[in-house]
């Protein structure tokens, strides 16, 4: 659970400066230091994020009224606003989740 708050907090401060692919970067360090198991690193890695960039999507969805997320649904042909607000959560989430699934197996490859 401390791993998945970790993950969360660096990824939003990260993300506030770098370009979208920060968000590996925690996944990455968290998943080295906390040794965890490959499945059970991945998934908090993987709610850390889905968490974060879907409750983002889901704010700026709200915040303008659903006008945004209504428009890339159009675009993407999605249909619904709410199936591009998760489609989001899930990407975030893979992203993170690797990187924190290959934090730790390199862990395991190159022990500390």
């Amino acid at each position: 659970m401390l791993q998945t708050v970790l993950i969360a907090i660096t990824a939003f401060l990260l993300n506030i400066i770098f370009p979208w692919w920060s968000i590996a970067i925690p996944g990455l360090i968290f998943g080295y230091l906390f040794k965890k198991k490959a499945h059970v690193s991945f998934g908090w890695g993987f709610l850390a994020v889905f968490l974060l960039w879907g409750g983002q999507a889901l704010y700026i969805h709200f915040a303008n009224n659903g006008i945004l997320s209504t428009r890339i649904a159009e675009m993407l042909g999605v249909g619904s606003p709410y199936l591009v607000i998760l489609i989001t959560g899930v990407l975030g989430g893979l992203v993170s989740g690797f990187a924190t699934l290959t934090g730790t197996l390199f862990n395991k490859k190159v022990p500390s």
